[in-house]
């Protein structure tokens, strides 16, 4: 029996750039080294040729609430298990699990559901969105069940959460939103500035406080004015901040994509889905929380109000556009779907690159940079044909 996969032929992207008929090596559930591919293998080796084609570190997604028809939000372990498993299909390997708005118990009672997932393994963590937002930028949250960000409130969520909170998403500028900030950055969960109606001045405020993180970069605040810059020109100018973008053709224009590229740096930009339960599933009638959405062309809108209502995307496919059409580095993209977003969540020694001791999480993609095989912690989730 086989102790050992080799990945040979392939363009293999590596923190230092791409290797051209490079190679993999997998010794159980990780990755034991490279070498180039003509070194010789032993008979207790399987090799796999991938000629052709391109091997990328798995994805890692910061922001996602549901998948396959499965909502993170409300569904039960199975389901959430089951929109785990779309999104491995397409790619990520290591998944944040997102809340929306809703009752404080309610999200306390799905912070120790969605702990234990993590606990095991299944996702790496927990991200809050909502409900410390503005009611001015709710976007697909319940306005009736939006709150100021009291840290109290915070903390119980942090505490439910049992150590799993990644993420909490809060408009800073609400009262009690900087306390907050503080707060989370003394337990070191990655306080979001998001659904936000700040200034720039007050954005800036919270950047000092600690907040890191821009949640879906232009969607949800404040558009940039030329006398009234607003949260975005603060966002992207400051080191401090990563910047998340939805790529998925419907919420940001092209334009806005590159400038973020260009102002914040390819360092500075994480990929997210955003995705709600129709992401890997179709079109029809979903609940978003307390709200019904409808995804017709794999749009998904509230059905009252007409609010885009998070996305059907998978990283795949963010990958694809981002190379094919946005004209983005293969090397680039790479570090805005794996290395920023695991350094983020403190995860790089583990997840993010192709390094010899690291989670053997790869992605194995055609010349058209489809996905055509997907392997996390050494075992194929999609078998190459």
């Amino acid at each position: 029996m086989a102790t050992r996969k080799i990945l040979a032929g392939a363009q293999v992207v590596l923190p230092t750039g791409t290797v051209t008929d490079g190679r993999v090596t997998v010794e159980g559930t990780r990755i034991a080294g490279n070498a180039p591919a003509g070194a010789p293998a032993d008979p207790h080796t399987d090799t796999l040729d991938l000629t052709g084609h391109w091997v990328v570190p798995g994805f890692v997604d910061l922001h996602n609430h549901g998948g396959g028809g499965a909502s993170f939000t409300s569904g039960t372990v199975e389901d959430v298990l089951k929109g785990v498993h779309t999104h491995r299909l397409h790619g990520t390997t290591t998944l944040v699990a997102s809340t929306v708005t809703g009752e404080m118990d309610f999200l306390a009672e799905r912070a120790g559901l969605l702990s234990e997932l993590a606990e095991q393994g299944d996702i790496a963590g927990i991200h809050f969105e909502g409900p410390f937002i503005s009611p001015c930028r709710k976007g697909a949250h319940s306005e009736s069940l939006l709150r100021h960000p009291d840290p109290a409130d915070v903390r119980k969520l942090i505490d439910a959460a049992r150590g799993r909170a990644k993420m909490l998403t809060l408009a800073t500028e609400l009262p009690g939103g900087l306390d907050s900030v503080r707060l989370l950055a003394e337990h070191g969960v990655i306080a979001a500035i998001g659904h936000t109606d700040a200034t720039y001045e007050q954005t800036v405020e919270a950047i000092d406080a600690g907040a890191t993180v821009a949640t879906h970069l232009f969607n949800a605040m404040p558009g940039l004015g030329h006398r009234a810059p607003g949260p975005i020109a603060a966002l992207l100018e400051d080191e401090r901040i990563t910047v998340e973008l939805i790529n998925d053709g419907t919420h940001l224009h092209p334009a806005a994509l590159e400038l973020a590229f260009h102002r914040a740096g390819a360092g500075r930009v994480a990929f997210i889905t955003d995705a709600m339960d129709a992401a890997g599933f179709g079109d029809g009638r979903y609940m978003l929380g307390p709200l019904e959405v409808e995804v017709k062309d794999s749009v998904a809108r509230l059905v009252e109000g007409g609010s885009i209502a998070g996305s059907t995307l998978t990283l795949d496919r963010a990958f694809k556009r981002s190379v094919t059409i946005d004209k983005i580095s293969v090397e680039d993209t790479v570090r805005a779907l794996c290395a920023n977003p695991a350094a983020l969540l403190g995860m790089a020694d583990t997840v993010g690159s192709l390094e010899p001791g690291k989670d053997a999480d790869l992605v194995v993609l055609d010349a058209s940079f489809d996905l055509k095989g997907v392997m996390r912690k050494g075992e194929w989730v999609v078998e190459p044909s």
